[in-house]
């Protein structure tokens, strides 16, 4: 499979609102489609986050992840949250995931980020070992604590 990985513009949402939407359906969320529009268009208009697009020979979106900018206070970097990662059914177990973190690390580092960081379920046993291959190592001296608003 040909495949290109590149920085998502504003002009890319038609190609990202539906595996924005599945993703979102992935975890639990009804279908949302001009939510996903909204969402991502004032992401791209507030220049709050970066998001890298995977696209097959024929320009259709395979997949996405979301990184949001990050600072650490006390070793004074920057650093990105890669919160979103998705592939679409049809495109999966095709090097299409891997591909994207790969782009996220160079061009985390291209932009002088020191790290990236992620979570995912305790139960998807397939996404970690995948972010193993590439070289992620499971944090084991912080607990991840959230607070809902």
């Amino acid at each position: 499979m040909t495949l290109q990985v590149r920085q998502a513009t504003i002009h890319d949402l038609d190609a990202l609102v539906p595996l924005f939407d599945g993703y979102r359906q992935f975890y639990g969320k009804p279908s949302d489609p001009q939510g996903a529009h909204a969402f991502l268009g004032a992401r791209f208009a507030h220049h709050q986050s970066l998001i890298l697009l995977a696209l097959d020979a024929t320009g259709t979106g395979l997949g996405f992840t979301q990184l949001y900018p990050l600072f650490s206070s006390v070793r004074m970097v920057r650093s990105y949250l890669l919160n979103d990662l998705f592939v679409a059914p049809p495109a999966r177990r095709q090097g299409v995931a891997a591909a994207l973190l790969r782009e996220a690390a160079a061009h985390a580092r291209a932009l002088g980020a020191a790290s990236l960081a992620l979570s995912t379920g305790r139960d998807n046993a397939p996404a970690q070992a995948l972010y193993e291959s590439l070289g992620w190592q499971r944090d084991q001296q912080f607990c991840e604590y959230a607070l809902t608003l």
